[in-house]
């Protein structure tokens, strides 16, 4: 699927086909619709009669393999979390994860691509074509590559085999090796506008996009997910206890918050404190428009240094989302924080 923020680059890249470079690195925003932009591109490079402007056929041998997942000269490396995950992804023959120090305890999907999973691409693309063609590889996301897989990667980068060319997909490219970067060309993914990115979710049957949009940070795709299933009440839910400074009680939010994705429950404190803090500085609210006035509100009562130092605190517990731990006692330290700021200042005031 290329979605209509990113046609000029997808007319770029399909008239030089030929000369295309071994790897490119595709980054951007998360959900800017990147991966589905990278495997309609697979589709084209592997599709064995193009449409006139370069585009699958999707109806060739090679297009129904695609389409069954069994094309036996696309490969995508990627984590166990990522599998069946994103935009309608593509189905393919996946690099499998081997056994090694790195892999998760048994039960647990990886969050990493690891050294094991790249040897055996590397093993599998070291074979001729099945088609006698091009082979494509999609890396989603490169990022999620730990040190050893990067470095694995790196030497096949270095020295390509013929004919084989590496798609990588990230949202966070500075986390990428600089040696691999500097293997690949870069290449901007076109984020929407915001007139673009709300008619698309128009019509995609979205009510109200802004709101959805705002807390998705302008990005479309992430927008939409946010509408599936009980999301938007669970997340009310926990709004509406957190606009109740002076009464919230924070061990029983920290209580509700652990039946929660803790992902969820960090990006709502962060960008709730991003607001209290945009709305105490410039007046403005940016990702929950549906408790502006609560925030102005709130705003105006606490103190911008304490809400500062509070980011920080949050910043380091994403690392929770990567390591085991607690949850339970890490919302009740973050919210009892919070219930302390947010009653600090109102105290004194009354003094």
């Amino acid at each position: 699927m290329i979605y209509n923020w990113q046609e000029n680059l997808w007319r770029e890249l399909l008239g030089n086909k030929e000369g295309l470079p071994h790897a490119q690195l595709l980054h951007g925003q998360a959900g800017i619709g990147k991966r589905d932009f990278a495997e309609s591109y697979a589709r084209a490079l592997l599709c064995e009669a193009p449409t006139g402007n370069g585009g699958a056929c999707g109806q060739c041998v090679a297009c129904g393999w695609l389409a069954a997942g069994t094309h036996p000269d696309f490969r995508v490396l990627q984590p166990d979390s990522e599998a069946g995950e994103g935009d309608a992804p593509v189905a393919a023959p996946v690099a499998a994860p081997v056994a090694e120090e790195t892999v998760a305890e048994k039960g647990k999907k990886q969050t990493q691509i690891t050294v094991a999973q790249v040897r055996g691409l590397i093993e599998s693309i070291s074979l001729s074509s099945s088609r006698g063609g091009r082979r494509v590889v999609l890396v989603y996301p490169a990022e999620a590559m730990n040190v050893n897989a990067a470095n694995a990667l790196l030497k096949t980068l270095e020295e390509p085999q013929p004919n084989t060319l590496f798609i990588l997909v990230t949202h966070q490219m500075q986390k990428l090796p600089a040696t691999v970067r500097s293997r690949c060309l870069k290449i901007a993914m076109p984020a929407p506008t915001r007139g673009q990115a709300l008619a698309w979710l128009a019509g995609q049957g979205v009510k109200n996009p802004e709101i959805c949009l705002a807390q998705a940070g302008n990005a479309p795709l992430r927008a939409l997910d946010l509408t599936s299933g009980d999301y938007r009440e669970k997340r009310a839910a926990f709004l509406s206890r957190l606009e109740e400074a002076q009464n919230v009680d924070p061990l029983a939010l920290a209580e509700m918050g652990e039946k929660l994705e803790l992902a969820w429950v960090l990006n709502w404190l962060q960008t709730w404190v991003y607001d209290l803090v945009a709305a105490r500085t410039t007046g403005t609210i940016r990702f929950h428009l549906d408790f502006s006035s609560q925030i102005i509100v709130l705003a105006n009562t606490v103190d911008v240094l304490l809400l500062l130092n509070f980011q920080r605190d949050l910043l380091g517990a994403q690392r929770a989302l990567q390591h085991p731990l607690n949850t339970r006692l890490l919302l009740e330290q973050l919210l009892l924080t919070y219930w302390q700021i947010m009653n600090r200042k109102q105290e004194s005031a009354r003094v």
